[in-house]
């Protein structure tokens, strides 16, 4: 895994932490700051970074995304363009 893959993926895991935690929260958290920081390191990805993770990444399918550099892309389930 890239330096850049695993700053993605404490990203993804941050928001997946931030997101269970909403029904609960108060003040309800701003998830744009994490929504842009994903973004902007899925642009500094490099040319031969696993076509998938870009997919998933492009798609803004961050579950996706997590369980994949997570080495749980198994459990993904097929989305509605086609791929898993």
């Amino acid at each position: 895994m890239t330096e850049t893959e695993d700053a993605i993926l404490q990203a993804l895991i941050e928001l997946d932490s931030v997101v269970k935690g909403m029904a609960t929260a108060k003040p309800k958290p701003n998830l744009l700051p994490i929504f842009e920081r994903i973004d902007d390191l899925a642009r500094q990805l490099p040319g031969g970074t696993d076509p998938q993770l870009l997919h998933y990444l492009h798609k803004k399918s961050y579950e996706k995304a997590r369980l994949f550099l997570q080495g749980r892309d198994a459990e993904n389930v097929q989305g509605s363009c086609g791929h898993v």
